[in-house]
């Protein structure tokens, strides 16, 4: 409770005593900035009490699966065909679609089920940081799942499959910008990608549903199962009134994107390590719209559009700030951002100048899935 006098005190009404004294009828002198301070800490701490204690103990083991009738008798048990609600809590603690339950994987289960997934986030239910913003997502690679906030109450909590190493979604701050029902990529035309909601101009980085195999794979994109990508979809505000170069005058629902995925993992995740839904992230930042802008490298950026890139020096130097930081290792190689319909173009002209016996084009290898 301590946390919460000392971040409203910081990031609310400020803490320079007797701004506005005032006399009181014993002839006090009292400080009505003082008063409204604490009973808004008061407040917030009755609030941040009624919403921790919303949802019951739940405690989680880890179950290895040996042989394929274990596996359908624990898919059987969450109702898989039969109940959405039990089984979305398998997947949610899981990370991944069920149907990507392999015989050797370990599998995270609960002692009970809730059907508000809520229950299960790693996020605290109530984030007083936040109070004063209408709408929050904050996402961490490290434990793959995100957190929408409304005036600093968990309304959603999801799970998430979010960029790989070569092509990492990284931290920072960024907003919402524009969204799509169905989204066909302007990089692969073969991406068809559900309920697209974009939060980073130039390198292209949105949140869509896509596959869920359970570890951060896509193309610094954040995959999500196709129910929580249709809520996203509806409760986010977008940005509006671009500029004549796609910078938004009026910024959306800004997204916090905490920390980076240990890719040295060559299995799972942390989640796997917890032992039941107290065990939260407390390391949230302390004003989360003062998080710096992610830096995200050129490498990262389509070519077609680096030219007219606003800030470009930024994006030059950004791999070697992230180094710097201790963001990312010397391992870290990223691949650069690819034109995957321009190939087959050049393909296709390959193929039209084999027939006319004309050199062939070198082309790069194929394209990996968003």
């Amino acid at each position: 409770m301590h946390i919460v006098l000392v971040l409203v005190c910081a990031v609310g009404f400020g803490c320079t005593p007797m701004d506005h004294p005032e006399r009181s009828a014993n002839g006090w002198v009292v400080d009505s900035a003082a008063v409204a301070l604490a009973e808004r800490n008061a407040q917030l701490i009755r609030r941040h009490k009624e919403l921790s204690e919303r949802f019951p103990l739940i405690n989680y083991r880890v179950v290895v699966l040996h042989s394929r009738r274990q596996r359908d008798s624990l898919l059987h048990a969450f109702g898989v065909g039969r109940s959405a609600d039990s089984a979305k809590v398998l997947a949610t603690l899981n990370r991944k679609e069920l149907r990507f339950l392999r015989v050797g994987d370990s599998v995270v289960v609960p002692d009970r089920i809730e059907t508000d997934l809520r229950a299960y986030s790693v996020f605290p239910q109530f984030y007083p940081q936040a109070v004063d913003i209408p709408k929050l997502i904050l996402l961490s690679n490290k434990y793959q799942a995100y957190a929408c906030y409304t005036h600093g109450e968990l309304v959603r909590f999801a799970a998430c499959n979010s960029g790989s190493k070569s092509k990492p979604t990284l931290p920072g701050r960024y907003y919402c910008n524009w969204k799509q029902r169905e989204r066909v990529s302007s990089l692969n035309d073969e991406w068809v990608l559900p309920f697209t909601i974009n939060f980073h101009q130039y390198a292209g980085c949105a949140f869509h549903a896509f596959e869920m195999p359970g570890r951060p794979v896509s193309h610094a994109c954040v995959r999500q199962f196709l129910d929580d990508a249709e809520w996203l979809y509806r409760w986010v505000r977008t940005g509006n009134m671009r500029d004549s170069i796609g910078r938004f005058y009026q910024l959306g629902t800004p997204v916090i994107i905490l920390d980076m995925f240990d890719y040295r993992r060559r299995q799972y995740g942390p989640w796997v390590d917890l032992r039941s839904n107290r065990e939260l992230m407390t390391d949230l930042p302390l004003d989360p719209l003062a998080v710096e802008e992610p830096w995200i490298p050129i490498s990262q950026i389509p070519h077609k559009i680096r030219r007219g890139l606003p800030g470009k020096r930024r994006y030059m130097v950004a791999r070697d700030t992230l180094l710097a930081r201790g963001i990312i290792d010397s391992t870290f190689r990223f691949r650069e951002s690819v034109d995957y319909n321009e190939l087959r173009r050049q393909r296709n002209v390959e193929h039209d100048a084999r027939k006319r016996n004309i050199p062939p084009v070198m082309i790069t290898p194929a394209s990996p899935k968003p």
